[in-house]
């Protein structure tokens, strides 16, 4: 809480161009309990999944947060689409034909323009293990489908620095890597 409190005294008044929230908003900032920290209007986001349903509802959703949706519904086009728009962030579903998210999450962390874009993984899939190795190659965020409104903003908000852009977690000075065990002795 201490974080978003300072974000709202670096950014508060100063902030460039507030958007006038509506009566819905009103009414959905007052359920949530806590106001949500926005990323910044314009952030471009690219959206990769097969399918159209969760491309056409995640556009909905970011577009009225005033955020740039670019789609692919493969991985060779999402990363087709990342090298050339270099966006902001980016939703990777694991299961694609062709080329799976976990191929397409290595070669967008491999090569230079696109290494440091948060990613965040998406499956519709039960198996917990899917989180695990996404998070171990790259990802930044994992999220189940179905998902809620709440919880992709949340999972952005997660990836915010101060400039309200998604910045991924060691590129925020965060140490992300695991622990080495220290080597036992044998007897």
């Amino acid at each position: 809480m201490k974080i978003l409190e300072t974000l709202r005294r670096w950014f508060g008044s100063s902030n460039p161009a507030p958007r006038a929230k509506t009566a819905s908003q009103s009414a959905q900032s007052q359920r949530r309990g806590k106001p949500r920290l926005n990323a910044r209007d314009g952030m471009r986001v690219l959206v990769v999944d097969d399918s159209a349903t969760i491309v056409a509802v995640l556009r909905r959703m970011l577009e009225q947060n005033g955020y740039i949706v670019l789609e692919a519904l493969d991985a060779e086009k999402g990363i087709e689409v990342a090298n050339a728009e270099l966006p902001d962030l980016i939703f990777l579903d694991i299961v694609l034909p062709g080329m799976s998210g976990f191929a397409a999450l290595r070669q967008f962390r491999r090569e230079g323009p696109t290494r440091d874009i948060p990613i965040i993984m998406m499956s519709g899939n039960e198996q917990a293990t899917e989180q695990f190795y996404a998070q171990k190659i790259g990802a930044d965020d994992f999220m189940k489908k179905p998902f809620s409104r709440s919880e992709v903003f949340a999972r952005i908000e997660g990836l915010l620095d101060t400039t309200l852009l998604p910045k991924r977690l060691n590129m925020r000075g965060v140490d992300t890597s695991e622990p080495v065990p220290a080597p036992t002795s044998a007897s």
